[in-house]
């Protein structure tokens, strides 16, 4: 899919609510349930899932208009279970608000993390902030 693309900052203003569409399917390795663990020095967490959000969602939205995007936090995040190697999942997400902030503009996006045949393994408010 390719992604929805705001060229200019006034046009992400003005677009909320908005429906973003969704990945395809990937599958989870081992290898990748391998380096999460190594990285954070424990079992797989239900963050596995949380951490991919950042993977996925450049190819649903793109803000060429910004100089640049800094994720500023999250509203909220629910999670299910952790993920497990071989498990298809796929990012859908939605522009739930966007507003004028100083020095640009922030917006608010949910991303749900959906597990194939299962409840989904993380949905985040995830909250962004675009700047000129």
């Amino acid at each position: 899919m390719n992604p929805v693309i705001f060229d200019d900052l006034d046009r992400l203003l003005g677009a909320a609510p908005l429906d973003l569409g969704c990945t395809d399917w990937s599958e989870v390795t081992s290898e990748e349930i391998d380096r999460f663990e190594a990285a954070t020095g424990g079992p797989v967490s239900p963050y596995l899932a949380l951490s991919l959000t950042n993977r996925f969602l450049p190819s649903l939205l793109a803000v060429p208009g910004a100089s640049s995007g800094v994720n500023y936090g999250t509203e909220g995040a629910r999670f299910g279970p952790p993920l497990s190697p071989g498990d298809r999942i796929r990012v859908k997400a939605s522009l739930q608000s966007s507003a004028a902030v100083a020095g640009g503009v922030q917006t608010v996006v949910e991303i749900r993390v959906e597990v194939e045949g299962a409840e989904p393994a993380c949905v985040v408010q995830s909250v962004s902030r675009w700047l000129p």
